[in-house]
């Protein structure tokens, strides 16, 4: 696994119907995808062996056609597909359907997060033990 931290674009201008962020980022432990659907455009009939899928719809409505029918999935919203289930990806428009794809196979390990108080600090404690830093004063805002 890559050390340290890496960023990438999300590009749904770039005409293209996928962007593979898990490899533009290096991640190792689960697939995650920029899916950009014009009006008209649907993805294949697919199902995964292991793999558990969370659509997170950022721009239009998407419509997950199963064999039990289809459910809208509108922006802001998220939906998870089961491994085995047979799935596809349509937008049936007005608008273009942006959507965030991750996928994972193995099973969630819980919470292992470690808080810290000050980057200087040598000793962990659980997140949930250290309270939320207070907010930034105004003048370190970023300008609109």
């Amino acid at each position: 696994m890559e050390t340290g931290i890496s960023t990438t674009r999300l590009d749904p201008d770039s005409g293209e119907r996928f962007q593979s962020l898990r490899r533009e980022l290096g991640v190792t432990t689960f697939g995650m995808n920029l899916i950009t659907l014009q009006p008209g455009e649907r993805g294949r009939i697919h199902r995964h062996e292991r793999q558990e899928e969370v659509f997170l719809v950022m721009e239009g409505v998407l419509d997950l056609e199963t064999p039990d029918g289809t459910t809208e999935v509108p922006a802001h919203s998220a939906a998870r597909v089961a491994p085995d289930v047979l799935r596809r990806l349509v937008n049936r428009g007005p608008g273009r359907t942006v959507i965030l794809a991750l996928g994972g196979a193995t099973p969630h390990d819980g919470r292992d997060g470690q808080a810290f108080t000050d980057f200087g600090d040598s000793e962990a404690r659980a997140p949930q033990d250290i309270p939320l830093p207070e907010n930034l004063p105004a003048e370190e805002l970023r300008e609109a």
